[in-house]
């Protein structure tokens, strides 16, 4: 009998598929469930009694306590008899009444298609409209999706074409790694530009202009992507920053997309947050009738942190409507689920001056809020005293991007263990203290430079052991491989 190939196996599998790389934070994570397994069973010569989890944005777990308001209305979405409990503040009640009369059949269960597809959109662009100062937001131009990272891989897909050369994306270094995955696999170019650190991760027309010109070598540019505020950087572009970004967007004609997710979390005093749509329009018809741009906004990372709900939308401007219209077809299969939308339609429209839970709602945005900036203020303090850990001012989302000196003996041994450099530091951090970080180079960075990300949304209390702990690992580390 013939012997028969499988059908799909790695040889056989999508080459973009196989271009993607294990995430390096995968990895790290994989030793850390390793080392959490041992601790249960008693973790004997473990310096340490817990893993303390640093490298990913996770708002609940790392301790903080969720929006009472948007916890209360989907309890009631998802059960309907408690409509009828005295437990529930009558607005969350009404909040409630007013989506179940949207959905089908009084409840979460259906597809709801109506609610997510015109009622949620509608809702969106009004809240887009309230946060630009009146600039028109149009239903039409508005997708909900199911996290991010769909939304970026969407629009990817959407650029990439079969010409010759290939299409390229402008993409900032550093990165979260959703990016280079999308990339990969709609089988574009990445375009890598670098943010300036020396100067709180700006972003430098005249470094875009070298990127361009350089990707234009081989490939054909086509997007100009923004993260702001950034992840993993943490800065916050100013309103001059993305004028000149539009600017230099019209003049190379690029389509813009601006990953504006971590919109809500800013808190650096003086630096504000400016959508990319409402400078657009105050730049007037030159730029608002022509240049091209794409922004998205999540509720998983704002200060609600519904991660597991996991909703957000993107928004398009001068975008030909067949375009949305394919668009809307490729990512309908991913829409958040209803659970999601209602997180959505409750920040959308939240309690108002004078309804039961508005002073609660308000106090436990602004508890989140200020509990990243002092904690924010605090990791830059600490780092300050650490020979060898450089942190640029954080001025919003929740994470940050250190630079670490690693001497060469550590990285001649990396090398030797087939690591990079700042892999084999948060391995022996890991090791000896248990904190789990996301190394630098996932995100990517500058030649000759090492960087870890870490979140600062642990409490204060934790958040001071998770940096003393870091501080002393690096004293040590120096003294070793130096």
């Amino acid at each position: 009998m013939q012997s028969r190939k499988k059908v799909l196996s790695v040889e056989s599998m999508n080459p973009n598929v196989k271009g993607i790389k294990l995430p390096i934070a995968d990895q790290l994570v994989k030793r850390a469930e390793e080392l959490q397994q041992d601790l249960k069973q008693g973790g004997e010569g473990r310096p340490f009694s817990e893993i303390m989890k640093c490298h990913i944005g996770d708002l609940y777990g790392m301790g903080q306590k969720p929006i009472t308001f948007v916890q209360q209305v989907a309890a009631i979405c998802a059960y309907p008899e408690l409509l009828q409990s005295a437990s529930m503040p009558e607005d969350s009640k009404r909040k409630a009444q007013s989506i179940l009369q949207g959905l089908e059949g009084f409840g979460i269960g259906g597809y709801n298609l109506s609610y997510i597809s015109y009622s949620i959109p509608e809702k969106v662009a009004k809240f887009i409209e309230r946060r630009d100062g009146g600039i028109p937001s149009n239903p039409r131009n508005i997708v909900t999706y199911h996290g991010a990272t769909l939304c970026i891989r969407s629009v990817m897909g959407l650029v990439a074409t079969n010409e010759p050369l290939k299409t390229g994306v402008l993409v900032p270094v550093p990165h979260y790694p959703v990016y280079t995955n999308a990339l990969v696999l709609a089988d574009v170019v990445k375009v890598p530009y670098q943010l300036d650190e020396g100067n709180d991760w700006v972003l430098d027309v005249q470094e875009l202009r070298r990127a361009l010109q350089e990707g234009r070598e081989h490939c054909i540019p086509k997007v100009l992507c923004i993260i702001n505020p950034g992840n993993p950087t943490g800065q916050v572009q100013s309103r001059k920053c993305i004028e000149d970004v539009i600017r230099f967007a019209a003049e190379e004609s690029l389509l813009l997309f601006a990953d504006e997710v971590l919109q809500d979390l800013v808190f650096g005093a003086g630096h504000d947050f400016h959508s990319f749509k409402k400078v657009l329009f105050e730049m007037g018809p030159k730029y608002s009738s022509r240049v091209q741009l794409i922004s998205c906004f999540s509720i998983s990372q704002g200060f609600i942190g519904e991660y597991g709900l996991s909703a957000g939308c993107i928004e398009y401007v001068n975008i030909d409507p067949l375009v949305m219209d394919c668009t809307t077809n490729t990512i309908t299969p991913g829409h958040p689920t209803v659970l999601g939308h209602i997180a959505m339609d409750i920040l959308m429209a939240p309690p108002l001056p004078g309804d039961p839970s508005y002073h609660s709602f308000m106090e436990e945005k602004q508890r989140t809020i200020e509990s990243l900036a002092e904690n924010a203020r605090l990791m830059e303090e600490i780092f300050c005293q650490v020979p060898g850990i450089y942190c640029s001012p954080i001025r919003g989302s929740m994470y940050a991007f250190p630079r670490i000196d690693i001497p060469e003996k550590a990285v001649k041994q990396a090398q030797e263990e087939g690591m990079e450099p700042d892999v084999f530091f948060c391995y022996k951090l890991l090791e000896e203290t248990g904190v789990i970080l996301a190394a630098g180079s996932a995100f990517g960075q500058a030649e000759g430079t090492y960087h870890f990300r870490l979140t600062f949304l642990p409490p204060k209390k934790k958040l001071k052991t998770i940096l003393q702990s870091i501080k002393d690992f690096q004293k040590k580390f120096l003294e070793e491989y130096s």
